[in-house]
């Protein structure tokens, strides 16, 4: 699944506090890994390549903006599906390849399965569904958003 995290890696001081540097209010600047890296007493290099370092561990999932994507003219509905336990690992990979899947979790639910897909376009959720349908041969329910909640939540390394 795409979303594991290493439980058994350390941190030393350095990465936890380039995590929670890069925890919101990252700088919108021409160089601001430069600005990061100034602030922690790095240089822009040791930043990176704690970065990179921190997502290839997958102590880090992911690294980057969050949009709403429908103010861009996009759409993303959250998704589930009911997967036979002896099929499972073949309907993840064949779901997580799909470019518009993200944050796939197994849950302990009749629907065991659930991600989030996102589009360019309205239209392309109901196209995605279509695809994953056929690849894998189950039915996709959709739980398209209701109302927006913003929760600010900054958790410490």
């Amino acid at each position: 699944m795409r979303e594991t995290v290493a439980s058994d890696t350390v941190l030393d001081e350095i990465d936890r506090n380039l995590i929670n540097a890069l925890h919101g209010d990252f700088p919108l600047v021409p160089e601001p890994y430069r600005l990061v890296a100034e602030a922690l007493g790095l240089s822009e290099a040791e930043v990176l390549r704690r970065l990179d370092s921190l997502l290839e561990r997958r102590v880090l999932t992911r690294f980057g903006p969050m949009f709403q994507i429908e103010r861009a003219g996009g759409a993303f509905v959250l998704a589930a599906m009911r997967v036979p336990e002896a099929g499972f690992e073949r309907v993840a990979a064949q779901v997580n390849a799909f470019p518009e899947v993200a944050h796939n979790y197994r849950r302990e639910h009749a629907m065991n399965m659930w991600f989030v897909l996102a589009t360019a376009t309205p239209q392309g959720i109901a196209r995605t569904i279509a695809a994953i349908e056929a690849e894998t041969g189950l039915p996709v329910f959709a739980f398209p958003k209701e109302r927006e909640y913003f929760v600010e939540m900054k958790l410490r390394a």
